[in-house]
């Protein structure tokens, strides 16, 4: 409510503060915008999230549509459900979720970059460097690896110990951060 007050005779006026419309409909658009982000997750990345059991399945059944009429009124759907919430944790849940991928996409780069570094010319210099970086990895491990990934290169085998040493630096990875 807004008050006014006149000089000459102090009325009291109040006047009803009406919602800004483009306000509101900025607003729908964003949690619109949240609904379809939250559609593109996995059935476990959703469950997660502890949304009401009617939301979530609406979110699974729009996620499992074209993209065409049916899931835009499936989508209009769950935004009204999603404005009748309190969203804050809901979008800080999603933004954990969010740069927890980006971050595993980023631990699944550095694994790829130093098991190519190991396999090529110089592996035993970077053997050094990797050892260096992580002092609590098991060099022996990883120089049999090694030795084995060359010798299937050789052979023309199956790259079955580049795989391992590839699980094994990722498993290194993640055990460092």
């Amino acid at each position: 409510m807004q008050e006014e007050y006149y000089e000459d005779d102090e009325a009291l006026f109040e006047y009803a503060e009406r919602p800004n419309k483009t306000q509101i409909k900025r607003e729908i658009a964003a949690i619109s915008a949240m609904a379809e982000e939250i559609c593109e997750l996995t059935e476990a990345q959703i469950d997660t999230l502890n949304l009401p059991d009617e939301l979530q399945l609406a979110l699974l059944e729009a996620a499992k549509m074209p993209h065409k009429g049916a899931r835009k009124r499936q989508l209009k759907y769950i935004t009204a459900q999603l404005r009748k919430m309190d969203i804050g944790a809901l979008q800080e849940k999603l933004a954990r979720l969010k740069s927890q991928s980006a971050h595993a996409v980023r631990e699944h780069h550095q694994a790829e970059r130093w098991r190519d570094q190991l396999l090529g010319e110089n592996g035993h210099q970077q053997l050094t460097q990797l050892l260096d970086k992580f002092p609590h990895a098991d060099g022996q491990h990883l120089r049999q690896l090694m030795r084995n990934a060359g010798k299937e290169l050789k052979a023309e085998k199956a790259p079955k110990s580049a795989r391992l040493l590839y699980r094994y630096l990722k498993e290194l990875i993640e055990s460092a951060n």
